[in-house]
């Protein structure tokens, strides 16, 4: 009986070869992967592989392990959901799916009060564009080049990240604008930005393209993957009035930089502006279940009250997973994690400082909350990048020989071309912080003896 049967007990090198024989990894040549970590079990900021080795998760696994490892009160909030009802048809009501559509009215800013929920952030970024069009009538969404909002057609398309490129055509009507990138400012190079420069650049796209044609500007409220790019204040207010005089949606993504990681609870309260539309994932449920959400203010809401909502997911609401999110949230809040990533975002600045003080390969160094990055160099007066965004193998061979040392010395990290991460759980202590940075400082040595200046 199927029931009675067990997974087999492999071991490292069969698990590995398994997964080589049978799971697809992503982004890579499959024959690139020759020894990923088998990760065996995890608590808080640490995790385990098959082996026993520990590493200290300095990047959250995918910047989504924001409470850190098996929470037990998450835990606990899954085997009881699971204990009463498991799935329920989206065009049904559950309790635990109304509890947790309205914690999100709560805590999330302004009148941002009704949502949809999907099952990532990649969904949620396609529906809020479905929203913006339906909403609006008109069909052109406005973004940024160096950004990543997910990897299906519609969201990978919407995004600039060269990903993108291996799947073109696909959705039509996107309009891409440059990032307001101080460090390597495609204005004219300023060590302070060309802050005025950056919102005249996309209002004058946008006057190019025709406003009346424009549903939404679609942007990650602070940049991800494409190297943690903080917008300066007054960027988004520019947008916001711009957006209001001319019926443009906003739309901010903040599948990366919600629910904490940047010392609030969602990135856009750093500017004081209240977005139309938000897109939310990771920390919404820190992957504990995949989990999604799309929530929009009063007036889209209200729209639809008349108007067919012609978005659906077959697992959209479903019950453990509003479960896990609702628990998530009462962690956020319980345990006081957004205002210690806030302190522990503010140490974090400061020893990115002292590894560009020290360190002649640290071109720049960036960071909010606990979400930062230091940015690689051969020559800090021609800003040279260590690696270039297409980058060849044998361009990559320094970067990769600094990610070999981090795993050695038993720390989980992200690495991207010349950038090196930083986004560890926002339950981190100063002391797991300092153990962190200290293997990055180790590392960054094999970046100095490459250092060409």
């Amino acid at each position: 009986m199927l029931q009675n049967r067990k997974i087999q007990v492999m071991n490292p090198q069969e698990i590995v070869k398994t997964h080589r024989d049978h799971v697809f990894f992503s982004w890579v040549p499959q024959k690139n992967i020759q020894n990923p970590i088998v990760m065996d079990r995890a608590e808080g900021v640490y995790f385990w592989d098959k082996d026993g080795k520990r590493y200290l998760d300095f990047s959250s696994q995918y910047v989504n392990m924001n409470i850190g490892h098996s929470h037990p009160k998450v835990i606990a909030a899954i085997k009881d959901q699971a204990d009463q009802l498991v799935f329920a048809h989206p065009g049904t009501a559950t309790e635990i799916r109304a509890a947790t559509a309205a914690k999100l009215a709560e805590i999330t800013p302004g009148d941002l009060t009704k949502t949809f929920f999907t099952l990532s952030g990649a969904e949620a970024i396609e529906n809020a564009i479905k929203i913006a069009r339906l909403y609006t009538g008109r069909h052109k969404i406005v973004t940024r080049y160096r950004s990543y909002h997910g990897a299906t057609l519609g969201a990978a398309i919407a995004g600039g990240d060269p990903r993108r490129l291996a799947h073109e055509p696909t959705i039509s009507g996107i309009v891409r604008v440059h990032d307001p990138y101080a460090y390597r400012c495609p204005f004219g190079y300023a060590p302070e930005g060309n802050p005025q420069v950056y919102i005249d650049h996309v209002i004058q796209t946008i006057e190019f393209e025709g406003p009346e044609n424009v549903a939404a500007i679609l942007m990650e409220t602070i940049t991800g993957f494409n190297g943690c790019i903080i917008p300066p204040d007054g960027y988004w207010q520019a947008l916001r009035e711009y957006a209001d005089q001319h019926g443009i949606l906003l739309i901010c993504d903040e599948v990366i930089a919600g629910f904490g990681r940047t010392g609030k609870m969602f990135a856009i309260e750093h500017y004081g502006v209240v977005p139309d539309i938000m897109a939310m994932a990771k920390g919404l449920t820190c992957g504990y279940v995949p989990m999604g959400a799309v929530i929009v203010r009063q007036h889209i809401a209200d729209h639809f009250e008349t108007n067919p909502f012609v978005c659906g997911l077959t697992f959209s609401g479903n019950p453990i997973g509003c479960a896990t999110a609702l628990a998530t949230m009462k962690v956020y809040e319980e345990e006081n994690l957004v205002e210690n990533s806030r302190i522990m975002g503010d140490r974090m600045a400061e020893k990115l400082q002292e590894m560009k003080a020290k360190h002649p390969s640290v071109g720049d160094v960036r960071s909010l909350g606990l979400y930062g990055l230091i940015e690689c160099v051969k020559n800090r007066e021609t800003r040279e990048p260590l690696a270039p965004w297409n980058a060849k193998p044998h361009e990559m061979v320094v970067m990769g020989k600094m990610a070999a040392r981090l795993r050695e010395l038993g720390l989980h990290g992200l690495m991207r071309w010349n950038w090196v991460f930083m986004s560890p759980p926002l339950c981190i202590n100063e002391e797991q912080l300092e153990e962190g940075f200290a293997i990055i400082d180790d590392a960054l040595k094999i970046a100095d003896e490459a250092y060409e200046g």
